[in-house]
């Protein structure tokens, strides 16, 4: 009825996918459940992947045989806004970062991670190789090493809501765990990095020059060190000019503008020069700006309000929309998500806890560690979307694998919490062995990152008129 891809059109959209995300997004956060799922189902509902087998949709796409309230082109402005937040989305996690808070778990939080992310990719990669009947196997290994890269990925805010609620945020295992689910999701995007690069390598003809050096895994593997050597260079004077800023006008809104200025120049450097994934430069500049604490948590709340309100709900219900069919969906790649989803829950509890284990943890210290390791969510659906872009070419993960993703987080989402609160028990206040565990020592709030200058509103809308 509607063209989609004008203006006012395009308004439309945009309404029936914030209306619709913020009511499934309250629904199942009620239910205990991740909003980002609500998000995802709404653009299940709005989309064709459901009421489109019947025949009509809200929201549908050019060429199609349903019939749809609005139509779009499949590039769209849609994709656009997508785009912008899963970078955003990436650039508040680097924003988010506390270096010092990794650098004070020490090497078992960097271990923990490092497992975290090998074994569930190994198992990830094996669980793949026999079913080549659903465009995997051993002819199309870098999907298959797509699939155990999506199961690396930990959702952060998850456990973090139980072990606040249990009381053991600030407990040494607590905090080993936070930290090293932070780690693990570095450790991810930069894999993320090197295998869409290698990828895209393995799919270079008749380039010359800088294209076919780039083409090449040697060549990947030399721009990916050099994008890092750059960014960390160019980070340290622009945090310095960060820090500047938010000394001469702090809490201004120039102070995030600049920010998120930083950050879409790091995401294009990243993909369009140094052909690194896009989501790493985003992340990256969030972790260069991070080091100025109140300017990057002033910058992070101005960041998330745009985030949140606008792009991130339609980012998910990109997903729903646009990347999840049930149209002629195999059965046989069903039985691979669920045995995925197995192999992915599995991976994260061995992996993380046998290091615990190594640690000197208790049986049950190193079940909480391997479980409080186990939620997955938007990184996990970043990383998907990545892996299934068109432009990797014949080693693109095809879209119907996002059904493994959704599952993968619905599952680990409800399970993680109920283990965790079975594997603390009825003694929330001690620790495993009944003794009182002694807190992370906190460190005092820097009076000057916390205090706001005198005479300034939050905003400073008046004062920040240049």
């Amino acid at each position: 009825m509607f063209e989609g891809n004008s203006a006012l059109g395009f308004c439309m959209v945009l309404a029936i996918i914030l209306f619709t995300t913020k009511a499934l997004g309250l629904i199942f956060r009620k239910l205990g459940l991740p909003q980002v799922l609500g998000y995802i189902i709404a653009g299940l509902l709005v989309g064709p992947a459901i009421f489109g087998l019947a025949g009509v949709s809200l929201i549908g796409f050019e060429g199609e045989s349903y019939k749809s309230f609005l139509v779009m082109p499949k590039e769209n402005a849609l994709s656009i806004f997508s785009k912008i937040g899963v970078l955003f989305l990436m650039f508040s996690t680097g924003l988010e970062t506390n270096l010092k808070e990794l650098k004070s778990t020490g090497l078992v939080a960097v271990l923990i991670a490092c497992a975290g992310v090998a074994v569930p990719l190994v198992l990830g990669l094996l669980i793949s190789l026999p079913f080549g009947n659903i465009g995997l196997g051993t002819a199309n290994i870098y999907r298959c090493i797509f699939i155990g890269t999506i199961l690396t990925a930990t959702s952060v805010a998850i456990t973090v809501s139980v072990l606040k609620e249990l009381g053991k945020v600030n407990t040494k295992l607590g905090t080993t765990i936070v930290s090293a689910a932070i780690i693990d999701d570095v450790i991810g995007i930069v894999l993320l990095s090197i295998v869409t690069g290698i990828a895209k390598s393995g799919s270079g003809e008749n380039l010359t020059g800088f294209a076919w050096f780039k083409a090449q895994w040697w060549g990947t593997a030399i721009m990916i060190v050099a994008f890092f050597v750059v960014a960390i260079l160019a980070g340290w004077g622009i945090s310095k000019l960060f820090k500047w800023m938010d000394n001469r006008w702090p809490t201004t809104h120039r102070i995030p503008v600049f920010a998120i200025a930083v950050c879409l120049l790091y995401s294009w450097v990243a993909e369009e020069i140094f052909g690194v994934a896009d989501i790493t430069g985003a992340f990256l500049a969030g972790v260069v700006l991070s080091t100025d604490i109140r300017a990057s948590r002033y910058t992070d709340q101005k960041v998330e309000v745009n985030t949140y309100t606008m792009f991130a709900p339609v980012f998910f219900a990109n997903i729903g929309i646009s990347s999840i069919t049930f149209k002629g969906l195999n059965p046989n790649i069903l039985l691979f998500a669920v045995c995925a989803v197995l192999v992915g829950l599995i991976g994260k509890i061995i992996g993380c806890g046998s290091v615990c284990k190594a640690f000197k943890y208790n049986w049950r210290e190193s079940a909480i560690g391997g479980v409080g390791m186990m939620a997955r969510g938007e990184v996990a659906l970043i990383v998907t979307a990545a892996v299934t872009n068109t432009s990797l070419g014949e080693h693109a993960l095809p879209s119907e694998f996002m059904i493994m993703t959704v599952l993968l987080i619905l599952v680990s989402s409800i399970l993680t919490p109920v283990f965790l609160k079975l594997l603390y028990g009825k003694n929330k206040g001690l620790p495993i062995g009944g003794a009182p565990e002694t807190a992370v020592p906190q460190a005092e709030p820097n009076a000057e990152a916390t205090a706001e200058p005198a005479g300034r509103t939050e905003d400073n809308s008046v004062n920040d008129s240049q």
